[in-house]
């Protein structure tokens, strides 16, 4: 079977695809079918098990800990790359710019003055009930009033064609090193495809990483410290510290590797002790400090967070950045850019229905089998329900869960995510996918490399792209 015959048999379904439009390909796919057209679907096979085979061999894996029979995996991959034009793309960067220009004061304001609950923007049991909140920080001054340095801003584009916001990821986002590597196997395995579209280039975010990273150094040295904390190999994205730390040539450490002395922190190391400038933190906060948060933690460095008051450490992504991340949370987004930034939104939020509201409960348990229900501080597609896709006994359940605690759920309307082409079982299919691209956000400027990570619902009809939900991955390209 030829590439023109897959083509023919391309079934789009009842959503927007990105490639096909009008039984025609859209005009950004046109060079890159016409590449494909002298492959037989043998020899995209043959490119399929090669790009499989590369990511066996460097061991680009994840975690599943629900999994019975193993909790490695090798991170699925579809040859297909995922195309965006640099128009759209360019309304994208602008969105998650004014985005997180926002969601930077509003935890600056959070944590020191508490400005947007005393105007009634945003409502104090909101922010008092969020388990994300860490008081523990409050008061405590950043370098340049920077939280978020790190994000992996959720996008959907939906029936419409429209790309929205889905959710913010601003804690420890994960996930770069896949939409780096996915890079490196596509050049591979079509070596002249990335170069022949004028694909823009990604490969420099560690060095943008590191930069910013360095720029945050409390000390004013020549050669700031810099160091990943990993909680270990257990890890679910234990693979992407390892990469990072490789690609930015710093030190991978866990927490017995540091200690805090006179509110400084130190790297054990075979020369001494050495002072750590920066800790880009792959660890939750609760874990950071068991002499402030959990006393069992084994995981974070005692004392870390009097470092930290005193100024002698940056912590990337800043302490207490959940309070953002908080599904709940999010519904308010829209109007912290109208109230810190004077702005209307570039990106739109999904409608968001908080379960606390009576008539708006009543409004989505009448109409569950077209909504989802998300818990609002639960991550990887768990805590979650797709009324399209459950049972009456499954809906009975999580009724239950809503009345017991409304707080801790959110509903939203199901949108039909934009499918795009899969090779899958020998043919081109077409299946769901989101898009995370990542922002880097320093004392000069936000910077966003110009890609990001496209997930994909591998399971036929299904909108759940999380790897832990059987989702894989693209190699996502923007072009001219």
């Amino acid at each position: 079977m030829t590439v023109q015959e897959m083509l023919s048999n391309y079934v789009q379904g009842n959503t927007w695809d990105e490639m096909m439009g009008h039984n025609e390909i859209r005009q950004p796919y046109q060079l890159l079918f016409e590449a494909l057209a002298g492959l037989s679907s043998d020899q995209i096979a043959q490119k399929n098990a090669e790009a499989s085979e590369l990511f066996m061999n460097q061991g680009i894996t994840f975690t599943v800990y629900s999994d019975k029979e193993g909790i490695e995996r090798i991170f699925p991959f579809d040859i297909i790359p995922r195309i965006i034009t640099s128009k759209e793309w360019e309304h994208i960067e602008l969105g998650i710019k004014q985005r997180l220009k926002a969601l930077n004061l509003f935890l600056k304001d959070i944590y020191h003055d508490q400005q947007i609950i005393k105007d009634k923007i945003i409502p104090a049991w909101l922010i008092a009930s969020c388990p994300h909140y860490t008081r523990e920080v409050f008061g405590i001054n950043v370098p340049h009033d920077l939280y978020v340095h790190i994000s992996g801003i959720d996008l959907i584009k939906g029936e419409d064609g429209k790309f929205y916001i889905l959710e913010d990821n601003l804690r420890t986002p994960s996930g770069v090193s896949y939409m780096l590597e996915n890079r490196e196997v596509t050049k591979r395995i079509f070596p002249s495809l990335v170069t022949n579209n004028q694909v823009k280039m990604i490969n420099n975010y560690p060095l943008l990483l590191h930069s910013i990273l360095l720029s945050l150094s409390p000390r004013h040295v020549k050669t700031p410290n810099v160091v990943i904390l990993t909680p270990g190999i257990f890890n679910s994205a234990y693979y992407e510290h390892t990469f990072l730390a490789r690609q930015m040539g710093i030190e991978l450490v866990e927490g017995r590797d540091l200690v805090v002395n006179g509110h400084k922190v130190y790297m054990k190391t075979t020369r001494g002790l050495q002072q750590v400038d920066v800790i880009y933190r792959r660890v939750d906060d609760e874990f950071l400090d068991p002499l402030t948060f959990k006393a069992d933690s084994i995981l974070g460095i005692p004392g870390l967070i009097g470092a930290y008051r005193k100024g002698n450490v940056a912590i990337v992504n800043a302490v207490g950045t959940g309070v953002a991340d908080d599904k709940a949370v999010y519904a308010y987004v829209p109007d912290m850019i109208k109230y810190y930034l004077n702005e209307d939104p570039i990106l739109p939020n999904v409608p968001t229905h908080s379960l606390l509201d009576k008539e708006k409960q009543e409004y989505v348990f009448n109409n569950i089998h077209n909504m989802v229900i998300k818990g609002t501080n639960q991550s990887g597609g768990y805590g979650m329900l797709m009324g399209n896709n459950t049972n009456e006994e499954e809906v009975a359940i999580f009724k239950q869960k809503v009345a017991e605690n409304p707080r801790e759920f959110i509903a939203q309307p199901i949108i039909k995510l934009s499918t795009v082409p899969c090779f899958i079982d020998g043919k081109l299919q077409a299946r769901h996918v989101d898009l995370r691209p990542y922002a880097l956000c320093g004392p000069s400027g936000i910077e966003i490399v110009p890609g990001g990570l496209t997930r994909v619902a591998l399971k036929e009809g299904s909108l759940v792209v999380n790897s832990s939900q059987g989702g894989g991955s693209k190699d996502t390209w923007i072009i001219e």
